[in-house]
């Protein structure tokens, strides 16, 4: 039986199953050795995400995910007294919910390779680019989010991280280390284009390799059609099967 890997997050995790989705794009990458399951929830936060914490991982379970990623932030980091207040989780809470949510996957299994992923960098102006194109004279105002604020939900992330002692991946710095990174890697000024994606799967895929979850290195499921015998098929099967 394929273990799983599961990818935990936000709308920015729904939607990684799209035509260049990194969600997508890892599944293919673990074709046949991982099952890469999508447990996404556009416009929730960490406080939200606990409620889901039992029914997505229960701890009496007789399969527990290979791995998980964790990425969320983004929403908590909306600011208060904007269009998306009833989402701001304060910054402490933010990482508290993060630790619950770490160490209760720690509990279903010890072994479980967790990623914490921070939230992307914003684009204030694609943001408000996008109210306008969207909402015309009903736009907000001012940004729902900024930058700097996302920066330091992101600094929270990498801390817990550091603390838990899990793996991490500073997404919010390694995007902006490209000129252009705002139109480059974001659609709306926050969720992320093809090219946002290419850079959550290559980080993800990086971390894996770098713990002990390596594609190259696993065995498929099955037997490889190059090793099956046409005239004699059932003895490709006989260890994996019988």
């Amino acid at each position: 039986m394929r273990p799983n890997i599961v990818l935990f997050g936000d709308s920015i995790t729904e939607q990684s199953f799209r035509p260049g989705g990194w969600g997508a794009s890892l599944a293919d990458t673990y074709s046949r050795k991982a099952d890469v399951l999508v447990r996404g929830y556009g416009g929730y936060n960490t406080r939200w995400a606990l409620f889901l914490l039992h029914h997505l991982f229960p701890l009496d379970s007789k399969k527990h995910p290979l791995a998980t990623t964790i990425f969320f932030g983004a929403n908590d980091a909306a600011l208060l007294g904007r269009n998306s207040e009833r989402q701001h989780v304060p910054v402490e809470e933010y990482k508290e919910n993060l630790s619950k949510i770490v160490k209760h996957l720690k509990e279903c299994s010890p072994t479980m390779l967790i990623v914490l992923i921070t939230p992307p960098p914003i684009d204030e102006e694609g943001r408000m680019e996008y109210a306008r194109a969207t909402y015309g004279e009903k736009a907000m105002k001012l940004p729902e989010r900024t930058n700097d604020m996302a920066g330091v939900y992101a600094q929270g992330c990498v801390e817990l991280a550091e603390e838990l002692g899990v793996r991490s991946i500073n997404l919010w710095s390694k995007m902006q280390e490209t000129d252009g990174w705002q139109k480059k890697y974001l659609s709306d000024g926050l969720h992320l284009t093809p090219q946002g994606n290419a850079v959550v799967f290559q980080e993800v895929v990086r971390v894996f390799k770098e713990a002990w979850l390596n594609a190259e290195e696993m065995p498929f499921d099955f037997p490889h059609h190059s090793q099956i015998d046409g005239q004699n098929p059932e003895k490709a099967f006989q260890q994996k099967c019988l």
